[in-house]
């Protein structure tokens, strides 16, 4: 089993890149089922997740070739299956992106129920009552744990279709199968993320007719046919934020280049209202942990422009190291507190009931056994361990390299004392 050891880590200083977004690669990778022809797609992390759609998409027909380092092609000349494999869905929750495309390109899809990180029940209904609504049948199966969607004798049809909550994986699924369909598709209530916006505008090099992305309704009008295309993946605004987090809890002194700082408003909103400097150019930023005291603040998460759940764990942590009291509340997933009772045992005083907790900062951390429940979960846990005395040794870290690249070594050019072990 791989485990990380943090060290007790001095103020962090230099320059860190940030990759291509995670949460932007995979849908992209999905959409290149929709053509026949050649996709390039250029600034590809290389993480676990995309290792697993890379499967998922050769399993269903796709040639897929590492034309470089950061860039792949993907070519589907023909789909040989619309059945993907339980044993490769349940590695990952992105793996339900493929059902759009699939449908729309041969009228069916069957999709084993997905897996990913425990943080919450993440169903996929708001994606089946999308393409219900696109005229698919739904036949659900939860004795044998699958879905399937049939697209009618007319195949796919426009529809308007209102989302009870902005899911962005519904958003993207609902985008990849209307680009097809007959006739125009309008999603309300759409989520407005920036890798909604990414997946329109690769989409659009297709030759698909999507306007409105990053708004909370958008238009696609339906064509025929799509093309190859030639792309590159937006930068990560969570490995973003989690580096900004790094540079403040270790009162650091950190560059953060290849990032969009119109991504990342509401983390800069509330490290400023920490007391932490952050100096915002065109495509970096520069965070000064180093330049006076830091006191806590309050943050909700919420779908995007909002502040991102996914960097909620990460700035629970930092509120564990500064002067006061803050409260955190998470609105978007019900299980994503589980990283609580590992920092508890670092020494953090956090109490949490619901979906709120109450952080006192000025903890003593202390380095031990602790366990990467999921994703973001483990990233705080690196974060705290970088403060805490003496070593954190963290297990589970699989998680972490999900969904970060080249994670110890961009740590470590900052100057973080981190290790990794096999056991």
């Amino acid at each position: 089993m791989a485990k990380y050891l943090v060290h007790q880590s001095g103020p962090l200083s230099g320059e860190v890149v940030i990759s291509g977004a995670k949460n932007a690669v995979l849908p992209l990778m999905a959409a290149a089922l929709l053509s026949e022809d050649k996709c390039v797609i250029r600034d590809v992390p290389q993480l676990r997740d995309v290792a697993f759609m890379k499967e998922i998409l050769a399993s269903l027909g796709a040639e897929i070739e590492d034309v470089e380092e950061n860039t792949i092609s993907i070519i589907t000349e023909d789909i040989i299956s619309t059945e993907a494999r339980f044993d490769l869905v349940n590695k990952m929750r992105a793996s339900i992106l493929v059902m759009g495309p699939l449908l729309a390109r041969k009228g069916r899809a069957r999709m084993p129920l997905p897996g990913g990180c425990a943080i919450g029940a993440r169903p996929i209904d708001l994606h089946l009552k999308g393409l219900e609504a696109l005229g698919a049948e739904i036949i659900f199966n939860e004795a044998e744990s699958y879905v399937e969607a049939r697209a009618g004798g007319q195949g796919l049809i426009g529809d308007t279709i209102y989302l009870d909550f902005p899911s962005v994986g519904a958003t993207e699924n609902i985008m990849m199968a209307a680009v097809l369909a007959e006739g125009i598709t309008y999603i309300e209530n759409a989520a407005e993320e920036p890798e909604i916006v990414d997946l329109a505008n690769f989409l659009n090099k297709m030759g698909a007719k999507i306007k409105g992305a990053g708004t909370d309704t958008i238009k696609i009008e339906g064509v025929k046919h799509l093309g190859g295309a030639k792309h590159t993946v937006i930068p990560d605004r969570i490995e973003a934020g989690t580096f900004m987090l790094a540079a403040a809890i270790t009162r650091g002194n950190v560059r953060i280049t290849n990032a969009v700082p119109d991504h990342l408003k509401p983390i800069i909103a509330k490290l400023r209202e920490c007391g932490v400097r952050i100096e915002v150019g065109d495509e970096y930023l520069i965070v000064r942990g180093d330049l006076g005291p830091q006191s806590a603040t309050d943050i909700k998460t919420l779908p995007y422009p909002g502040f991102p759940t996914d960097i909620q764990s990460p700035f629970m942590a930092f509120l564990t190291t500064v002067e006061g009291t803050g409260t955190v509340i998470e609105t978007v997933f019900e299980n994503r507190f589980m990283h609580v009772s590992q920092l508890r045992k670092m020494g953090a005083s956090i109490e949490t009931a619901g979906n709120k907790a109450i952080v006192k900062g000025g903890a003593v951390l202390r380095g031990t056994q602790v366990m990467a429940t999921d994703l973001r979960a483990g990233a705080a846990l690196v974060l705290a361990g970088l403060v805490a005395e003496g070593i954190t040794e963290i297990s589970e870290i699989y998680h972490i390299e999900r969904g970060y690249e080249k994670f110890i070594e961009k740590f470590r050019g900052l100057g973080a004392q981190i290790e990794k072990t096999e056991e």
